[in-house]
């Protein structure tokens, strides 16, 4: 059985001012480093400050490992392609994560909840 699990990471950085080509470069990492993970990416959203992210996570391999797993990889490769961030940043991730199952709540609720975000960011 696997499990949903609602992840909000804390990036050392703020995406506020639209540093555009480093959102869509990592929502392309996070989600190669999902598949490679065998942990199915089921909503992703980039927010100024934060990571909201719904994953379903073979419990067995841990979803902790696959936050561990994102953020390095993510950082590495972030920071080798975009200088300008090893120079302002000692690290691209603040070492805090907050990690909530999904419980009874049906996945279309979750989803919404996580789009909403973005939405209520922009206003």
């Amino acid at each position: 059985m696997l499990c949903n699990h609602i992840i909000n990471n804390k990036p050392s950085i703020t995406l506020k001012n639209g540093i555009f080509s480093i959102e869509v470069r990592l929502k392309e990492l996070i989600r190669e480093i999902c598949e490679e993970l065998q942990s199915e990416l089921i909503e992703l959203e980039i927010m100024p400050d934060h990571v909201h992210l719904l994953i379903e996570v073979d419990p067995q391999f841990g979803v902790h490992k696959v936050i561990k797993t994102i953020k390095g990889k993510s950082s590495r490769i972030l920071r080798k392609e975009f200088k300008e961030l090893t120079t302002k940043l000692p690290t691209l991730w603040t070492n805090s994560y907050l990690i909530s199952t999904v419980g009874g709540a049906p996945l279309a609720i979750v989803k919404q909840y996580i789009e909403s975000q973005k939405v209520s960011e922009r206003r």
